[in-house]
């Protein structure tokens, strides 16, 4: 399972990403990957799984199927993300 929370650094809700990536990190031992929509990688990325609200997290099988996404705020617990890791 892979999943990408997906947000801009330089936005409103910039904050709030980055402690809640710190918090999965610290109650699951586990790291999210991140991407920003606006450099190559991201921008491919958002186009294949048509993402354009921003924060976004994404769960995605080991096939890149897409089991779940969460679109903007307010983020989802992170038990609900921890589950797909």
């Amino acid at each position: 399972m892979r999943v990408v929370v997906i947000y801009k650094d330089a936005s409103d809700h910039a904050r709030e990403v980055t402690d809640y990536l710190r918090d999965f990190t610290r109650q699951t031992g586990r790291e999210l990957e991140s991407l920003d929509p606006d450099s190559r990688e991201g921008l491919d990325f958002c186009r294949v799984y048509d993402i354009v609200e921003y924060p976004s997290i994404i769960a995605l099988d080991d096939q890149g199927q897409l089991q779940n996404l969460w679109r903007g705020r307010p983020l989802p617990t992170i038990s609900e993300v921890s589950y797909y890791v």
